[in-house]
């Protein structure tokens, strides 16, 4: 089990009693991951202390006005890609089918390309083939930790350090595109509503480089067996990613 994928996966969720609970736990794994350089090692031990210093409520409350009220800052990824277009439920539908064929049951309350979903599903699968599926969505992680930087937000260092861990350059069209997208405040109502209103991102014609379709490719082959092996059934497993925001 890749235990970094899991640690970034709970430190990007709702703050919970039980995360705040794990902190310790959580910093031994990011302390002793060899995969991440120094300085995205120390970032995510800073974002590790802040969490401990706040209140539980203001940590919920800043976690809503991030993520929840900032559709630039989403957390599910093929929102950043497809916007609102029937291409994405297609997206959807593939991931949703990687996982199963893991032998994983997604028993969450979550859309299957939410971050945290995502990245706890790669902490359970070969290391090679979560480190091929997280440099797909790389040019989407460089624009959240940019936009987090904007903010001065100590979330930055889980996209950083995602970055790091996807071991490309992010595809420059591709972060251009979502660079030249609204990114309002979360109290800036009008221009959230604008931003709301605006068109699906597209990115190029079909066969292009910049093909926003390659997550989804990558997510249609590391599924399909390999040329003369059959797959066999394996007992599936069960995950419920945590969520428990108060309505």
């Amino acid at each position: 089990m890749m235990l970094i994928f899991k640690a970034l996966s709970a430190l990007l969720s709702y703050p919970g009693a039980d995360l705040v609970a794990s902190l310790d736990e959580i910093r031994v794994v990011v302390d002793e991951e060899t995969c991440l350089p120094k300085g995205e090692r120390d970032a995510l031990l800073r974002l590790i202390d802040d969490l401990a210093a706040h209140d539980l409520v203001e940590l919920q409350e800043r976690y809503v006005l991030l993520f929840d009220r900032t559709r630039s800052l989403s957390l599910h990824m093929f929102e950043h890609v497809h916007g609102e277009s029937r291409d994405r439920g297609q997206a959807m539908v593939d991931l949703r089918a990687l996982y199963e064929s893991k032998g994983v049951i997604d028993d969450s309350r979550e859309l299957p390309d939410f971050v945290p979903l995502f990245l706890e599903f790669l902490s359970i699968i070969d290391p090679s083939e979560a480190f091929g599926l997280i440099a797909e969505p790389a040019h989407v992680f460089a624009a959240l930790a940019e936009r987090l930087n904007k903010r001065g937000s100590v979330y930055e260092a889980i996209f950083r350090a995602l970055g790091a861990l996807a071991r490309v350059r992010p595809d420059a069209k591709l972060l251009a595109a979502l660079r030249a997208e609204p990114d309002p405040e979360p109290d800036d109502l009008e221009a959230l509503d604008e931003a709301y209103e605006d068109a699906p991102v597209t990115f190029g014609g079909p066969g292009e480089a910049c093909d926003p379709d390659a997550l989804t490719a990558r997510l249609r082959q590391a599924r399909r067996p390999a040329p003369g092996i059959v797959q066999s059934s394996r007992p599936q497993t069960e995950f419920t990613h945590s969520d428990t925001k108060s309505s």
